[in-house]
């Protein structure tokens, strides 16, 4: 038995951990494809025993690489890919939304495709959690706590651009988390007299404030300058949490998710479907 996995897209806490668990199940029958569905395409397959998964199975940042890549939507891109794929028993894709219609698409032609939820937006439909989202809500939060001191003994007010896509979920958790004065997760809470009102009010009562902004709605700096033409007095500065979200070390409680994954492909390669989803839910995910 041959099997092969790929990490494709952005990558998430979380994916070292499950690598490390297949390695040690699968030992000498796994094998891993460097950059994801672009490496596919380009028949960058290796022996996992080239990798050393124990020593970074609690690190972030996937050994393996990972890449997005246009040219496997494409006919001719997909077609190489398939072709390197067939020579597998089974291919496991680790990814976001994106990644998963890849693997659908290779299942959909023959490959046996185990599909795992990987990306810190939680937005991938057919699963309540994806790798890597707890542990990116806490990295956030972490971030905005060491900065919040500062701008709090400086009488300054800040805005934190953080990653999130076109999903509202990291912003969303992050500001009920800490409870901050407003939150635009969504281009429906571009409310710009409202925000600037509660500067004002906060300013006036010599208050930080701190609102959470996620990426995508409209750049940081332009979202600043507005509410500082509406807020004069509120001495509003930014922060842009930005990829640390990525690269801080996995929470045990995603090591832990993790391991449950890795349990769940073992579930499948022993009794194979065409095409296989692992679902999550996210009920004991507590982030503080």
């Amino acid at each position: 038995m041959k099997i092969l996995v790929l990490a494709s897209g952005g990558d998430s806490q979380g994916m070292n951990r499950v690598l490390y668990r297949l390695a040690k199940k699968f030992r000498k029958n796994l094998y891993v494809c460097k950059y994801g569905f672009k490496g596919l395409i380009n028949n960058r397959i290796e022996p996992a025993s080239n990798y050393n998964f124990r020593a970074c199975k609690n690190e972030a940042g996937v050994v393996i690489k990972s890449e997005r890549s246009l040219k496997f939507v494409t006919d001719e891109g997909f077609k190489k890919g398939l072709k390197n794929a067939k020579k597998f028993d089974f291919v496991i894709a680790m990814g976001g939304n994106g990644t998963s219609k890849g693997a659908q698409r290779l299942a959909e032609n023959g490959v046996k495709t185990i599909f795992v939820p990987a990306t810190i937006d939680n937005d991938v439909q057919g699963t309540d959690y994806t790798l890597g989202f707890h542990s990116a809500v806490r990295a956030c939060c972490q971030a905005v706590r060491n900065v919040m001191p500062s701008m709090i003994s400086l009488g300054r007010s800040c805005v934190f651009e953080v990653m999130g896509r076109l999903s509202p979920k990291i912003a969303e958790n992050v500001a009920k988390i800490l409870q901050a004065d407003y939150v635009v997760a969504t281009e429906n809470d571009l409310d710009f007299p409202k925000i600037a009102k509660i500067l004002i009010k906060n300013s006036k009562q010599e208050k930080s404030s701190m609102v959470i902004l996620r990426e995508n709605i409209m750049p940081v700096e332009k979202f600043v300058d507005k509410l500082k033409v509406l807020s004069k007095d509120a001495n509003l500065h930014y922060f842009v949490v930005g990829r640390i979200q990525r690269g801080t070390k996995p929470t045990k409680v995603e090591l832990k998710k993790a391991d449950q994954i890795a349990k769940q492909v073992f579930k499948a390669v022993k009794k194979p479907k065409d095409f296989s989803f692992v679902f999550f839910d996210q009920g004991d995910c507590k982030i503080k």
